[in-house]
This record gives structure tokens, sequence and C-alpha cells, in this order.
């Protein structure tokens, strides 16, 4: 995170005795990243954050690879493969590599259960739905078409007000999520230049100490393998914490987008950054303002990057059929753009509406048989013109 935040008690200086009004000590638990040489928090319980009755395999799998598939550009409709479930369970694993691993969901149940992603950070895109975020550092309310950032190793709950339409794009991060460098100044500040800044970032807001005695399960993924912990001590016994490690949001409708007087290219439209990959969002804007501009993209190949695109609302210049849910795959090597007549379509006008979540990765995506199961067929054949 770009800023530091202090919530509750904390002693004056790190490590030294932090007593409770019985005597006792707190207990201090370093959370660090990069070993010790990068941004962390310090986090401080009522108990021993080490504590656990016992441990086990937890036996949940989110979709096998499809070996064979076709290096070829792909549409597919999520929604068709959808499965109850709660905000982990539910996840069906789309598109992976070794980098990043993308997935959607339904959520039709709440848990008690307590959650952590071990090996990733994770992005979840709140689709549809509401509800409230538990962690450690506190609770975090969620709305519509927000971005979470939860960083790797977080303990956390995520509760909807209602299940009746709740859907989730996921994309796991097995390197840091950052803010992209040169949206900061040399301080970290985020710069005038930046389409956000801190004042659109959410952080949690710590609630009262729960001191509770008892078996609390916690879920842990470690890379595809699950684990159940239980835990003595209820994980949310926090006192206070500071530092700049804790899960965040941000509102893909506080995105400030970037218009030109010709087509930019999807770089501009940059969100978040990551080892290896980037995620960038489209949003209601102005079209292009010369008066000969091309509204529409050109048709480009990706030779370095798979592109993936989430559909979230709105109009798409480029390609009609599409629905909010659905999502694109271009391949690196395999060129793509507008189908017929959308190019033409686009010239004059002045404006689009629409939402969508890209991830560009820079190495090559494998798909899942969930693909397989939702694919349009006859995809590759949308650019032939009758």
């Amino acid at each position: 995170m770009p800023f530091y935040v202090k919530q509750g008690q904390i002693p004056h200086k790190r490590h030294i005795t932090f007593k409770k009004e019985s005597g006792e000590l707190y207990r201090e638990e370093l959370f660090s990243t990069h070993g010790f040489s990068n941004i962390y928090s310090n986090k401080y319980h009522h108990n021993m954050p080490t504590k656990a009755l016992t441990v086990a395999p937890y036996n949940l799998s989110h979709g096998d690879t499809w070996q064979d598939s076709l290096i070829q550009n792909y549409k597919l409709d999520s929604r068709q493969v959808d499965r109850d479930g709660n905000f982990f369970s539910a996840r069906n694993k789309i598109f992976f590599n070794n980098d990043v691993a993308m997935y959607t969901a339904k959520v039709t149940q709440n848990t008690e259960e307590f959650y952590r992603n071990a090996y990733a950070d994770e992005v979840v895109f709140v689709h549809e739905g509401q509800g409230t975020l538990y962690s450690e550092y506190g609770t975090l309310e969620v709305k519509k078409w927000d971005y979470l950032v939860i960083p790797r190793g977080t303990t956390y709950q995520l509760k909807f007000s209602a299940l009746d339409n709740v859907r989730l794009f996921v994309i796991e991060s097995f390197s840091m999520v950052e803010v992209p460098k040169h949206y900061r100044n040399e301080y970290g500040q985020l710069t005038e230049s930046a389409p956000y800044c801190e004042r659109d970032l959410r952080v949690p807001n710590l609630q009262d100490a729960i001191v509770e005695k008892g078996k609390f399960p916690l879920i842990s993924k470690f890379g595809d393998q699950y684990q159940i912990t239980q835990l003595e001590w209820h994980p949310f016994d926090l006192v206070g914490w500071d530092g700049c490690v804790y899960p965040w949001a941000f509102n893909i409708q506080d995105y400030a987008p970037k218009v030109g007087q010709i087509h930019l290219p999807p770089s501009d439209h940059l969100v978040f950054s990551a080892h290896n990959f980037v995620i960038c969002n489209f949003v209601p804007r102005p079209y292009d303002f010369h008066p000969q501009s091309i509204p529409a993209p050109y048709y480009h190949n990706n030779i370095d990057s798979d592109e993936v695109l989430y559909y979230v609302d709105g109009d798409f210049m480029s390609r009609t059929g599409i629905e909010a849910g659905y999502m694109t795959l271009h391949q690196k090597g395999v060129p793509h753009g507008p189908q017929p007549g959308r190019t033409e379509a686009s010239v004059g006008k002045t404006e689009t509406y629409e939402y969508a979540v890209m991830v560009d990765t820079f190495a090559p995506l494998q798909l899942t048989q969930h693909v397989h199961g939702c694919m349009s067929k006859d995809y590759n054949r949308s650019w032939l013109e009758d």
C-alpha cells in the first residue's frame, strides 16, 4: 500500500513490552513481505496467533486443466458453470499460469469459517452483491463493483447481506498486487496525474477485540491444496495494528479514465500491477476527439501477452453479443479486434458506456475444463463477413 495506517492501541515503540491491565503481555505479530525488507504491519493480539488445536487436509477443487486446448480466440459465458458455495468454495478456475489464476463465482451461501490464502494475494471484484469483509484488521463495507485487494496470509471472511445475486471475479496473484509505480511519486503518494488517489481507497475499521476460546475453523489455501486448522482462539482478537499491509477496497466507478485525440492503448487504463501481469479496466468516457478518429480499437496481435476481458456492464463498442458475466481470451500470436461493421459504426460516436476488467499476462495462460463447458463454439468465425 502507498500509505501508512494506525488503528487501536499500540505501544510507542516496536518490539517492546505492551501489557494488558492484568499485567499480561499482548502478543505482537510482524506481518511482513519480501522477508523483512518490504512493507509490513505490526498486529497486537490478546492471544498467541500460533495456537492451533488440529490440522487436517480439506478437500476442495476448482477445475481441472484442459490439456489439449487450442491456441485461438475464446468467448465464454462464465455463468454456465456456476455452482453453489461460499465466497471461496464457489470459485471456478477459468485461466491460470505460474503468475496468476482467474476464477468466477456465484456465491449462494455465507459461512462462519475463516479463510486464508497463504501463497497468493487476491483481488476480488464484486460484480454483484454487497456485504462486509471481516478480517483481523477490522470491518470493511463492500459495495457492488468494488475491487477488494487482500494480501496473502490475511485471515478473513466475506459475508453478503443478500444471496439472491452475488457474483465475483477473483484474480489470484503469486506476487504482490501494487499500485503502479508511475502513479506514485518518490515518497509513495499518488500523483496528480494518477487515475485515482488515496481518498478513493477504503481501509478496514478496527472493531472491539473478540477474545473467545473454543474451536474456530480456518481454511487455508496453499497453491491448489487446502488444509483446515482448528484455532484455539478467535483470530479477530487485535487490540491495535499499524503499517502498510492490510486489505483495502477501490470501486471501479471512482476510476478517472484518460482520453485522447486518438485511440489510447489498453495500458492507459491500468489499475493495478504485479509480476508478469497487469490489471486494467474500461469505464464510461468520452471518445477520442480527433475529427477523423476511429473510437473502436484497431486490430492487434498480442505477441507478448494473453488478454482476458471480464465484462461487467454496458454496451461494448467492438462486439455485439456480449453480456455481463461473459469473458473473452485473446491469446498471444493470434490477431483480434472489432467484429465486422463495428469499426465503421464507432466513427462519429462521442462517448461510450462500458465497464470491464482486463487482465494482461506476459506468460501464456492455460485453460480449465470449465472453458470447454461454457465457450462459444463459433467465436473464431465471428470475424467472417456474410
